[in-house]
């Protein structure tokens, strides 16, 4: 949901990089939670830039609000909103979905969802390889069925085929390996 940044002032603030829609709707799941099982209950939260400033209860202090530099911030799955729309869902959804080829054969799992800057990209095991990342844009990834518990992809799209000479496919080993053109979603403001 967030990740806490540097101390904000000296009465215990902290700058916050939140991952919601609405940065300020951080404050609406009730308390978030750290990897390490520690719960922070937000008292008060307020719009800073492109951050967040929060105030936690028990961070009384500067001291204490650069300790929590870098922690990363969740809430359980079930205090997310279920009202998703058609085509929308969770990153958090997506891991551990069977992956199909566009002939409905299964060919491999989703591991990860990651993002360096350049946009989403699914991290997969294909045929038996593992951390095989692809762009998760319409053209590489043209169906996603959370409910039926896979999502199809475009080999030739995603970078994992490459044609030879003669014009018929032979399978690459990654999308990195073959192709280095540029690739992200086909555009920010949607799911992918």
């Amino acid at each position: 949901m967030a990740v806490i940044g540097a101390a904000h002032g000296i009465h215990g603030e902290v700058r916050v990089k939140t991952f919601t829609e609405d940065p300020l709707a951080l404050g609406e799941y009730g308390p978030v939670k750290a990897l390490d099982g520690r719960s922070f209950e937000i008292l008060d939260i307020r719009p800073a830039g492109d951050m967040v400033v929060v105030r936690f209860k028990g961070v009384s202090d500067r001291n204490a609000a650069e300790a929590l530099n870098g922690t990363a911030l969740y809430v359980d799955r079930s205090a997310l909103p279920d009202d998703t729309e058609e085509g929308e869902f969770y990153h958090a959804d997506l891991i551990g979905l069977e992956i199909r080829g566009v002939s409905g054969e299964v060919i491999g799992k989703v591991t990860a969802v990651q993002n360096f800057g350049g946009g989403d990209l699914l991290e997969i095991t294909h045929r038996n390889k593992k951390g095989v990342l692809i762009p998760f844009s319409e053209a590489a990834v043209p169906l996603v069925d959370v409910a039926g518990g896979f999502i199809a992809i475009d080999e030739m799209a995603a970078g994992l085929i490459d044609m030879e000479e003669n014009g018929s496919p032979e399978l690459s080993g990654s999308a990195s390996e073959t192709d280095r053109r540029p690739r992200g979603p086909k555009n920010a403001g949607e799911n992918r």
